[in-house]
């Protein structure tokens, strides 16, 4: 019989070992690259508590992850966050702290050196009571409430017999 891990001839009994659970039959030099499978290991007789699970009785409502997508910045978001804090009376400091945000954070975004995540923008927005994004539809356009979406009569002309 040869080794199942180094192939050499096994002249004795082959010893059993486990390897990622698998059985292997192997020479005693290679042996000790797995567990023997002769010894048990015990298992514990302590029983986990069950844990109840109590069911949802009202729903959340389905985000529409698009809808991110359809507000977006405006293009001077940096002097509207200024103008605000200024008319406040704010320092970036004072800012910074009743956002809970760092200064050097505020002094970025009013640079424009880089665009306000997600949160910070809602709680620029909240705090300063001022808004950042405008509604846009799909083609890019601000959304007006007069406007019509586009049918398929629009692009269809239908042929009658």
């Amino acid at each position: 019989m040869q080794c199942e891990i180094c192939g050499a001839e096994i002249r004795e009994k082959p010893i059993f070992i486990t390897i990622d659970n698998s059985e292997l039959q192997v020479c005693p030099k290679c042996a000790p690259y797995g567990k023997p499978v002769d010894k048990r290991t015990p298992v514990s007789r302590k029983v986990s508590p069950v844990v109840r699970t109590v069911p949802r009785t009202e729903k959340r409502p389905q985000k529409d992850f698009f809808d991110i997508l359809k507000n977006e910045l405006l293009d001077n978001y940096d002097q509207i966050i200024r103008d605000a804090r200024e008319a406040r009376g704010w320092s970036l400091e004072d800012l910074a702290e009743n956002i809970k945000e760092k200064a050097s954070l505020i002094r970025k975004i009013e640079r424009s050196e880089i665009v306000p995540e997600e949160s910070v923008r809602k709680k620029l927005e909240h705090t300063l009571n001022i808004k950042l994004t405008e509604r846009l539809d799909a083609a890019g356009q601000e959304v007006s409430h007069m406007k019509k979406d586009t049918t398929l009569g629009d692009i269809v002309k239908i042929k009658r017999k």
